[in-house]
């Protein structure tokens, strides 16, 4: 194969703990407060496990998880049902829009790292778990940061969102490239790397700065050496289980990930 042709040729990144909102505070402090609203008491930890779904199907999965089933039979006499569901659904979709923009605020090295991957060849999409309604209030504050990627993917562009491979698969078409090796995801969330593997893309997780760490840049600069030092094993260890080819701290070290891939690319390892 020609050498120049085996690179990658465009990267999609995941928003919320990736690129935007140190943390990934915004949703884990909303699905939170949902259920607390219905009476039911969820940590944040319970919040953030099912990070990376679509916001409906997250909040199912939070409500399936033995000790809230059991919470909410106790307190309503029933299981959660779909109907219960749609109507916390339906009541997460303002609450998430009322604190968006607190926190949309883009991540240190991000505009700077993506510039980097432009000038590696690489075009430049995203995908979230976002709704459309809601990364309209996320795109625009981010813009005015110095990141606005070419394209944003959000949970109503596939029949299903992450692990599965479909929003990367509809990122593909937008690229025009294939096949998917050419790919690279980024994503703090496991079933963000597990998406990318079900695609068969390159897999970048992002440790320090996203949802598995769940902290805000004042909480994580509070922690002493060794607590992040711990806190940064477990994420990763995490994310690679999750089948991360590549974990870093943040968005800012991934163009030089992405100059390794290009390197094994080019010695004729693939993805």
């Amino acid at each position: 194969m020609d050498k120049e042709k085996a690179r990658l040729a465009g990267i999609v990144l995941d928003w919320a703990g990736t690129t935007v909102d140190y943390g990934s505070r915004a949703p884990a402090m909303v699905f939170q407060q949902i259920f607390q609203e219905k009476g039911i008491d969820i940590s944040l930890a319970q919040a953030r496990e099912p990070m990376g779904m679509a916001k409906r199907e997250h909040i199912a999965a939070i409500a399936a998880m033995p000790p809230i089933a059991q919470a909410w039979v106790e307190r309503y006499g029933k299981h959660c049902g779909e109907s219960d569901i749609d109507a916390m659904y339906h009541d997460f979709l303002p609450l998430q829009k009322s604190v968006l923009h607190e926190y949309s605020e883009v991540i240190e090295g991000v505009p700077e790292a993506v510039q980097c991957c432009r000038e590696l060849g690489l075009a430049i999409g995203s995908s979230t778990g976002y709704t459309r309604e809601l990364m309209e209030i996320v795109a625009p504050v981010a813009a005015e940061q110095g990141y606005a990627p070419d394209f944003y993917l959000c949970s109503e562009d596939a029949p299903r969102g992450r692990p599965a491979p479909f929003l990367l698969f509809e990122a593909a078409k937008r690229f025009d490239v294939f096949p998917m090796w050419k790919i690279v995801k980024v994503d703090d969330t496991t079933l963000g790397i597990e998406a990318g593997r079900n695609a068969n893309c390159w897999t970048i997780g992002i440790a320090q700065t996203g949802n598995l760490i769940g902290l805000s840049p004042v909480e994580w600069q509070q922690l002493s050496a060794t607590q992040q030092s711990e806190m940064l094993a477990t994420a990763s260890s995490k994310l690679r289980e999750a089948g991360a080819h590549f974990v870093v701290n943040s968005v800012a070290e991934v163009p030089q990930i992405v100059t390794q891939i290009n390197a094994l690319l080019e010695a004729g390892q693939r993805s």
